[in-house]
């Protein structure tokens, strides 16, 4: 994927304590926003990712844009969760975030998580679908998680927002149906993370909660990343760290190869002494017929 720049919405109004989704709609967003993180930031490690929540008394950001992992779940850790969501504020607060990023040539995008009724004034169908353009005219891409008991009144605001949010970079909207899989997997293989990290987002679920199709039959290691997105990635740093060992091993021969050989030097048997008979090193190499012909030697050179 490009570079971009992406604000992550959580929702901790009193509907995110339901335990409708595994283990319950908090600690689903929870895990959701840091897989979210680790795709951004692996797909391009320029990109850059913020997060804020949207219940309480007001929308609140938690972590201004960063490629620091421990930032985002410090402050899921520190979020408490109370009041009602926020999200036509949420929105606007996360747009002007984006709008301050300091790298310009980033892409914009908000992905909202939201599982709360939509009530307040501002959050009418008109003001929403006035939101939406505004926010397609600042080119901001916003992909919607739509997951809880959801009425017909709150489907069809957020279906005619992203209708009139979408644009060239895409913005989607993603309804999901309570089920015994986990919320972060469902994103995994819907089109927000598709093709991250070279593909492992897999293929689209539909934005109508349809059920989601294998996106993984292209993988080099035949593991389908919308299953188990863990071990295919898993993999592929397997993958990377053998391939960093053999280019190691091959380097390692190519240096041995080059090496001159030295010439072997005979070792003294340990049972030889010292010294010999006459006292003299046993190693120095002189035999008694040498030592012979250096004595005629001597006599010669006297006469």
């Amino acid at each position: 994927m490009g570079l971009e720049a992406t604000m992550i919405v959580v929702d901790n109004s009193e509907s995110s304590r339901n335990g409708d989704y595994v283990p319950s709609r908090w600690d689903a967003q929870a895990d959701a926003a840091n897989l979210i993180f680790q795709y951004k930031t692996q797909a391009n490690p320029e990109s850059s990712v913020g997060l804020m929540t949207m219940g309480g008394s007001g929308p609140e950001v938690l972590t201004t844009l960063t490629t620091n992992p421990g930032k985002v779940l410090d402050g899921l850790h520190r979020t408490k969760i109370r009041g009602e969501s926020h999200l036509h504020t949420a929105i606007m607060i996360a747009s002007l975030a984006l709008k301050h990023r300091q790298n310009k040539s980033q892409r914009q995008r908000i992905i909202v998580l939201t599982c709360s009724p939509l009530n307040s004034a501002q959050e009418s169908q008109s003001s929403l679908v006035k939101l939406a353009k505004r926010m397609k005219k600042n080119n901001v891409s916003i992909d919607i998680v739509a997951f809880g008991d959801l009425s017909d009144e709150v489907t069809s605001k957020l279906q005619a927002f992203n209708d009139a949010v979408k644009g060239g970079d895409g913005s989607y909207l993603e309804i999901v149906q309570p089920g015994p899989n986990l919320l972060s997997d469902t994103i995994v293989a819907s089109p927000i993370l598709a093709g991250e990290t070279g593909g492992m987002g897999g293929a689209s679920s539909g934005a109508e909660g349809g059920a989601p199709a294998s996106g993984g039959g292209d993988f080099e290691f035949g593991v389908d990343p919308s299953m188990d997105p863990e071990l295919a990635l898993a993999l592929r740093m397997s993958m990377e760290e053998e391939t960093a060992r053999q280019a190691r091993e091959t380097k390692t021969t190519e240096g041995a190869d080059g090496k001159t050989q030295l010439e072997s030097v005979p070792e003294t048997s340990e049972s030889q002494p010292l010294l010999d008979q006459s006292g003299q090193p046993s190693g120095s190499g002189e035999s008694k017929d040498d030592k012979k012909k250096d004595g005629d030697d001597d006599k010669m050179d006297t006469a």
